[in-house]
């Protein structure tokens, strides 16, 4: 294949997940575009309102009353943004810049990895530090150039998780029993309906934006496969032989399949486990 093919073959095969993942920027803080004209941006200060006795924060010197102003030195003015960096640095040893009254101080507490269950009863692995917050999530509006910035950013995130999570799989330090498949999506996805049709569109927006990044990884028979053999025919200078083609597709099919029977098998005995 001339320089021109591969090249315009590749724009092409990176075209479809790389423009999902920037179509659904904005989505994926889902509801930010949908209903941008009433509610959109999480204005909930991220303030103390109790502490929970013998907790981390307690160890800490958190009070009631603390306004948090920052997290390692980063900025933060919502209590989701509070909340989303201690759940997912369990373990972490994290700098708080605290407001308390006048005072400007900084505490230093590590979450707690503790488990627990959502309305629906699904489990979850997360971060705490044993504070209360009492807000009720107000909004404030924002415009389009805003929301499509907030998405990039939560698609961003969405990125980084996924990829720090399998990596922990990888090397054990992190259990696989949440990798899912159709049927846990099928579950999430009716729970998540019956709550609103944001939060529905947000689901939608994760869930694309996650098949969109496993499309490109470099495995046969996805996308990034197909890149990863025009990025060895442009090194070579020629495309990689019809027998080696044929035995990374052949590997690659397999490497999908063992995926989607261990995302299944996952799914059953999630089922069972919380029906038993």
């Amino acid at each position: 294949m001339s320089n021109a093919g591969w090249t315009s073959t590749t724009v092409i095969l990176g075209a479809g997940p790389v423009g999902l993942v920037a179509a659904l920027a904005a989505a994926r803080h889902g509801r930010t575009l949908v209903v941008s004209r009433r509610h959109s941006l999480a204005a909930d200060p991220p303030r103390v309102d109790a502490v929970r006795d013998g907790s981390v924060a307690a160890a800490a010197g958190f009070k009631a009353g603390d306004l948090v102003t920052s997290i390692d030195n980063k900025p933060i003015i919502a209590f989701a943004e509070l909340q989303r960096a201690v759940s997912i640095n369990a373990g972490q040893r994290l700098t708080f810049g605290i407001r308390r009254g006048e005072t400007l101080l900084e505490l230093a507490a590590t979450p707690e990895l503790q488990e627990i269950k959502d309305n629906f009863g699904n489990k979850h692995r997360i971060g705490i530090l044993g504070i209360e917050h009492k807000g009720k999530g107000a909004r404030e509006a924002v415009g389009f150039v805003g929301a499509l910035e907030s998405g990039v950013s939560q698609t961003w995130f969405v990125i980084d998780r996924t990829m720090v999570y399998i990596g922990k799989v990888l090397v054990g330090r992190e259990s696989a029993d949440q990798i899912g498949g159709p049927i846990r999506i099928a579950q999430i996805s009716g729970q998540v309906a019956s709550v609103s049709l944001p939060d529905l569109i947000n689901l939608a927006a994760v869930l694309s934006v996650s098949i969109g990044l496993l499309n490109l990884f470099p495995v046969p028979l996805l996308d990034g496969g197909h890149l990863l053999f025009y990025a060895f025919e442009a090194v070579r200078g020629r495309p990689l032989s019809e027998r080696a083609q044929e035995m990374g597709f052949r590997v690659g099919l397999a490497l999908v399949l063992m995926l989607m029977i261990f995302a299944t098998y996952n799914d059953i005995l999630h089922v069972f486990l919380r029906t038993s």
